[in-house]
């Protein structure tokens, strides 16, 4: 492989799914890309199969890659997260010159892309974290796209950027998210998200095959049905595929012979973490983080259900009337999961001053990417009419939708209970509106008794300042702020 004379207009290096798929799909818009991989046998691989597809200089050498490309060079990192990321970093940042970009397009954690951003400051470099969501399927044909970064430098590949993203009324599904971490921080919330969605899809699933009694195929249809109304996402259209799909072995739904054991990659869990840094109730999606981490303890699991007690799930209610209230439950807990994570980008954008427009994160997400849905138009229209809303659940809208399927949700739950089929998702995500509605509640007994055993002080509703009760003294109460 040699350096055409002619210089592409970005490189992308890594060659893996992902990375080959974005390569494509820019070079199929018309624009000239250089490739390279680490190994040079995947890089003829990708030739072999491609490179009919559009304007592609493939490259055996990173001194060769860096030559093949025009100034200020624009360079897609698609490699796996943490150290293999810093390694190129740190392989290719003596080739290059001041000015030149290098974008990070993996799934990296956004404190390391804030980190990363610095250190290529202080070679004169420019850093971009850009999420990416959509799979492999949306990197070739379109994702949705989560820039962050110098503006600047965004504006050097915000053509490419905007023409390979995911269309949505004519709009790109692409938009400048912040500096520093902010596209990899926002592509963590919408992981999140996904987390939840999927556990909530999960959970109904559960509940229509034990207590309702329908086998796959049956679930499958009633997803198909769900598709058409206000749960219509990707997540629902590929929920009713799954369900539906026949084992070539066996004859059977494939989904029953698939092992009851999900993975996770880490950024469920980074949203979480985060979260609790942040102060952010984030109860529907460490919700959905801890049922796969339960999913993983298999032989444990197994143990457990022939020791411990507990009512056996069984058909026994109403169909029509069950598979309604599901629908209306899963509605109203997508409400939440959305609404707490809007909440955490919220408390993001001010603690790292990235000034997030939210509405335009919900903008970007309605095309390409795993959470895409129709319900993100509403989000988009929330922030529209309402600007820096605390909460997504005081939006008339949704208070209105969370109010008429609460009867709905609250059947779900004490059926779920009383079958015995864990609703981890749907629960919590109640817990959480429940909570976040009353005007008054049992902390104050807490504060009492971090009191009673730390000192820890409390406050009162009918003074200000600090105090403490001398609790294993003599009882009196002593202001501590004075």
């Amino acid at each position: 492989m040699t350096v055409a004379d002619a210089k592409s207009r970005i490189g992308v290096t890594g060659l893996a799914v992902m990375g080959a798929n974005l390569a494509r799909n820019i070079a199929r818009r018309g624009t000239p890309v250089a490739v390279h991989n680490r190994t040079s046998a995947r890089t003829r691989e990708f030739m072999e199969a491609y490179g009919d597809e559009g304007a592609f200089t493939a490259t055996d050498s990173l001194e060769d890659f860096v030559a093949a490309l025009e100034k200020p060079r624009r360079i897609l990192v698609m490699v796996k997260a943490g150290a293999p990321v810093d390694a190129v970093i740190e392989e290719i940042s003596p080739l290059l010159d001041e000015g030149d970009i290098i974008i990070d397009g993996g799934n990296s954690h956004f404190p390391d892309t804030t980190r990363r951003t610095r250190a290529c400051a202080e070679r004169g470099l420019r850093f971009m974290g850009v999420g990416v969501s959509g799979g492999e399927e949306g990197a070739l044909n379109g994702p949705s796209i989560m820039p962050g970064g110098d503006p600047a430098a965004y504006a050097e590949v915000e053509d490419i950027f905007t023409t390979i993203a995911a269309q949505v009324d004519d709009t790109p599904c692409c938009v400048h998210v912040g500096p520093d971490g902010a596209g990899h921080y926002v592509k963590m919330v919408h992981n999140g998200i996904e987390y939840a969605d999927i556990q909530l899809i999960a959970e109904a699933y559960d509940l229509l095959t034990h207590v309702a009694g329908l086998d796959a195929p049956a679930i499958g249809k009633i997803f198909e049905e769900w598709n058409a109304g206000d749960l219509e996402s990707y997540l629902i259209e590929i929920t009713g595929e799954v369900l539906q799909k026949t084992d070539a072995r066996t004859g059977g739904p494939l989904v029953d012979v698939i092992v009851d054991e999900a993975e996770q990659k880490g950024t469920g869990r980074w949203t979480s973490q985060d979260a609790l840094e942040l102060g952010v109730p984030l109860t529907g999606i460490t919700e959905a983080v801890f049922a796969r981490t339960l999913s993983s303890l298999r032989s444990e699991r197994k143990a457990a259900a022939g020791t411990l007690a507990g009512p056996v799930p069984g058909a026994g209610e109403d169909r029509t009337d069950l598979v309604e209230d599901i629908r209306q439950a899963l509605y109203a807990s997508k409400v939440v999961a959305y609404a707490q994570g809007f909440a955490q980008m919220r408390a993001a954008s001010k603690a790292n001053d990235w000034n997030l427009d939210l509405g335009a994160m919900a903008t970007i997400w309605r095309g390409g990417c795993i959470i895409r849905a129709r319900f993100l138009n509403r989000i988009r229209e929330a922030y529209a009419e309402h600007g820096d809303v605390e909460n997504l659940l005081m939006v008339p809208y949704f208070t209105e939708a969370v109010a008429d399927a609460q009867d709905a949700w609250r059947r779900v739950v004490a059926t779920a209970t009383q079958q015995g089929v864990a609703i981890p998702a749907f629960s919590s995500s109640l817990s959480y509106y429940d909570g976040y509605r009353r005007e008054r509640g049992p902390a104050n007994l807490i504060q009492g008794l971090r009191d009673y055993f730390g000192a820890h002080t409390y406050r009162r509703i009918d003074a200000d300042g600090s105090f403490h009760t001398r609790w294993g003294q003599d009882g009196t109460e002593v202001r501590t702020d004075a």
